[in-house]
């Protein structure tokens, strides 16, 4: 039996749906209605300058405007699948998934307040085919930032790294380029509590920093406050070092020896001198000191405690209620 040609055009046409894009690119935005559009837009038209074949995943978390809908909208044009979690579960948790929808041989993670600019994707492409599999952006400076929280964040990593089994670089943004066995070995990670600058360092791989100039945000403001910044310093805190729970093991030893050395100076005071009037002053501001001093180990062991209540619970990082995409034709 003869069997009929079949034109070439057919034959990739046919392929086309199962093909593996080259690229992903995955956008977590919260509140971005003023943004995501255009943020949209522009990584379509940048994508097409560098590779055939990619997607774009835009991951709602839990945005209280219209964030999904216009990000929705933006789908009949483009390669897009938009992603909406079922509340607001924070950035490190929408970043994971869209790593996890992600399908490209390479992902680009990014914000979407558009201050990123995205003429290094084809910096990020160009040294992963010199052999880097993560290829991260630094800030070239902080001189837009106020003063404390430049100290704030110089301070923070310092203690972060003091302890950390992987170096975790101070001025690192999320815009990056992730190679696919990175992304399956971050998706691999069992893992809640998640502090994805140390994960990325965790993981390992061949790994190159390129320094760039922040732009100024497109629209809004930013959502990300100092009470944010603290509960993601102290996740990335308990996460990858344990010098705290050391310190004040080493603060309860010291504070025993210098009880022990006072204790020995009272005793040698009363056998030599005879007994002092009793100083109830200098009693009350020792036992406030100590009562200080447990307080604040026990909440430092409590925040440990709890995250591993929360491991142990096991329950999902994030929730997706609804994805919408539609394959460009």
């Amino acid at each position: 039996m003869k069997l009929a040609a079949i034109p070439l055009h057919e034959v990739e046409l046919a392929i086309e749906p199962h093909r593996v894009p080259e690229l992903s690119f995955v956008i977590p935005a919260f509140n971005e209605e003023e943004n995501i559009a255009e943020t949209i837009r522009r990584v379509d038209e940048e994508a097409l300058t560098l590779v055939r074949s990619y997607e774009i995943i835009v991951v709602d978390d839990g945005s209280s405007d219209t964030t999904f809908e216009r990000a929705k909208m933006m789908a009949a044009d483009t390669p897009l699948r938009v992603l909406r979690l079922s509340r607001n579960f924070g950035k490190e948790q929408a970043i994971m998934a869209g790593l996890e929808a992600s399908t490209g041989e390479s992902v680009v993670i990014l914000d979407a307040d558009l201050q990123e600019p995205l003429h290094h994707v084809a910096t990020m492409l160009k040294h992963r085919s010199e052999g880097f599999e993560v290829v991260y952006t630094v800030r070239a400076h902080r001189e837009d930032e106020p003063r404390l929280k430049r100290l704030f964040t110089h301070v923070f990593y310092k203690m972060l790294n003091l302890g950390s089994e992987a170096e975790i670089p101070a001025d690192a943004r999320d815009f990056r380029l992730l190679d696919r066995r990175v992304v399956d070995a971050l998706c691999s990670l069992p893992e809640r509590n998640r502090f994805m600058k140390g994960l990325y360092g965790w993981v390992g791989f061949r790994s190159m920093s390129i320094p760039i100039e922040l732009e100024q945000r497109a629209g809004g403001k930013s959502k990300f406050g100092f009470r944010g910044l603290m509960k993601l310093g102290l996740t990335g805190m308990t996460s990858f070092t344990n010098w705290p729970l050391r310190v004040w093991t080493l603060i309860g030893m010291g504070v025993a020896v210098l009880s022990i050395l006072y204790g020995i100076y009272i005793a040698a005071k009363t056998m030599i001198f005879g007994i002092d009037v009793p100083g109830w002053s200098t009693l009350a501001v020792a036992l406030f000191l100590l009562g200080g001093v447990q307080l604040i180990s026990i909440g430092v062991l409590g925040e440990y405690l709890a995250r591993v209540f929360i491991e142990v619970k096991g329950r999902p990082g994030f929730i997706v209620a609804e994805t919408h995409s539609q394959k460009k034709s």
